[in-house]
């Protein structure tokens, strides 16, 4: 097993074990309700940790997670339905909520 991500908001901790699921990858997470122990610990080791149990997967869970991080990368796409321009990151155009149709 090995630490995989930690953060702050657990939602964004939540974000990525949802992530790492859907692609098959087996993750545990750590820490999920210990923020209440803060003032007595470091903040920083309340976190909620994201672990990903066998380490093979590792490498494919931070590509999965890289692809999320860095949208701005990426040229943006127009909608098939109504032309629009949207960016990288979106799924669905945010003029007319068609979803997004890859080639």
């Amino acid at each position: 097993m090995k630490l995989f991500y930690s953060h702050e908001n657990p939602f964004f901790v939540g974000n990525a074990r949802n992530l790492l699921e859907n692609a098959g990858i087996e993750v545990m997470t750590k820490n999920e309700f210990s923020s209440s122990g803060s003032g007595e610990l470091a903040p920083m080791d309340t976190w909620p940790e994201l672990w990903v149990v066998n380490e093979k997967d590792y490498t494919a869970a931070q590509a999965i997670i890289d692809e999320i991080k860095s949208p701005s990368d990426k040229p943006p796409w127009f909608c098939s339905n109504c032309g629009e321009e949207n960016d990288a990151s979106f799924e669905f155009c945010w003029q007319c909520q068609t979803e997004r149709r890859v080639l």
